[in-house]
């Protein structure tokens, strides 16, 4: 009887181990642990994202990044990745309506991708510049070219005149683009060539980034200028479909010309009747505006005119003469060289190109050596009052009364000691506020 129920108790040991075994998952078996482990690889699979470079699906591709280095060229760099010549060769061919290869230069960035498996190179991408690349697909042929996607931001920047303002502004970092159309913007009210230290300068403008690197800056949105405690303002506004900048009082800072023939200079020689003539060793009249400038430095029309004069003379060496209307005429003397397509009775806009500085006549270092008439008398350009454009409209006046209130706040908030980047924007910069 004992033995009886010692062997009916050992077979309920087993079948209650039994179904323990078969519940419990970490003894089940070999099935359901594959079922499990599948089930883990696709969760994985699912969270694993893909990785994109250049917009192409990089995931699980070898990317090999370089520098190009001097005097090498696309065969030599694409070499070593096994790319056979003929394949080389008519990507060479075929990529000049898109990039020609033979401006591949040094110090550029350029990146190889290659399958996992191989070390032939798939893919091809170089960089000309921050902001573009160019795609070459080796297995397809295809090239083309694409930018880089770039934020905006403004930039919201303040200081003082210790030295001069090209090198006060470099300082904080502003570029010579801003510079100069801030230089341009105030030209007229401010002479940048007596500024006293103490002066205050604020600037909005907008920046485009790419990989964290300015590669661009576009116009002033907003300015000031205080100059011996004067302040200066240049307010954005849209007025009969243009935009343009006008002071506190809606007066337009826009010129028929502009203040200077070339973007922010020094002026080495100023308007002088009894001037000592460095060539010529005698005192003799100097009835213009000498700007010292590096040779090849871009020379600009002040106005809108036409060329009456492009031509060398033993004097004036490359010059250029401007009629603007029936009462004001400019010339431009001592070119490098006169600009493409300059010649009498082309038309050229305010602000073209109409040739390079240099030292060409009787000129004893590279300078431009600016003359101005009113009315067939060279006058002093730098005493000369020129009209602006329209003020404010009555109509548009509540409207640029509320504009200027926001803007006053705006550069009331810009210190002149710390500087604000305001956030990040996707969308391009807005056009009219060069």
């Amino acid at each position: 009887m004992k033995t009886k129920w010692i062997g009916i108790a050992t077979v309920m040991i087993i079948l209650v181990a039994a179904a323990f075994l078969q519940k419990n998952p970490f003894f089940s078996n070999s099935n359901s642990l594959d079922e499990n482990a599948g089930q883990q690889d696709s969760l994985i699979s699912m969270t694993k994202k893909s990785v994109f470079l250049y917009g192409i699906d990089v995931t699980g591709l070898n990317i090999i990044e370089g520098t190009v280095s001097k005097n090498q060229t696309l065969a030599t760099i694409l070499s070593p990745f096994n790319v056979p010549y003929q394949i080389i060769d008519e990507i060479a061919k075929k990529s000049k309506e898109v990039f020609d290869v033979r401006w591949i230069a040094a110090n550029k960035k350029f990146t190889v991708i290659t399958p996992s498996d191989s070390s032939q190179a798939q893919f091809f991408i170089y960089e000309p510049n921050p902001a573009e690349y160019v795609v070459f697909n080796l297995d397809s042929m295809e090239i083309y070219k694409a930018e880089k996607p770039a934020e905006y931001r403004l930039r919201e920047v303040g200081g003082t005149i210790e030295r001069s303002l090209y090198q006060d502004m470099d300082e904080k970092g502003i570029s010579i683009p801003i510079i100069n159309k801030f230089a341009d913007l105030f030209g007229w009210s401010v002479d940048f060539q007596a500024l006293q230290k103490g002066d205050v300068f604020k600037v909005v403008y907008q920046e485009k980034i790419i990989d964290n690197t300015v590669v661009d800056v576009s116009g002033i949105q907003l300015a000031f200028f205080e100059h011996k405690g004067k302040p200066y303002h240049a307010i954005p506004f849209e007025q009969n479909g243009e935009m343009n900048f006008f002071d506190q009082e809606g007066n337009s800072l826009k010129k028929a010309f502009l203040r200077d023939p070339l973007e922010y200079t020094r002026i080495s020689s100023r308007y002088n009747l009894n001037r000592y003539h460095p060539v010529q060793k005698r005192y003799k009249p100097h009835l213009g505006t000498d700007y010292a400038a590096r040779t090849g430095t871009e020379i600009r029309s002040v106005g809108d005119g036409t060329v009456v004069e492009a031509r060398y003379s033993s004097a004036n060496g490359n010059y250029v003469k401007i009629k603007h209307n029936g009462t004001y005429t400019t010339q431009y003397l001592h070119m490098s060289k006169i600009g493409k397509g300059i010649k009498s009775g082309t038309r050229v806009s305010q602000g073209q190109v109409i040739g390079y500085v240099g030292s060409t006549g009787l000129a004893t270092g590279p300078h431009l050596c600016f003359r101005f008439w009113k009315n067939g008398k060279q006058e002093d350009w730098l005493k000369e009052e020129i009209p602006p454009s329209e003020p404010i409209s009555k109509a548009n006046l509540v409207a640029f009364n509320s504009k200027r209130e926001e803007s006053l706040k705006l550069l009331s908030q810009i210190s002149i000691t710390e500087e604000r980047l305001l956030a990040d924007k996707k969308s391009p910069p807005t056009q009219g506020t060069e």
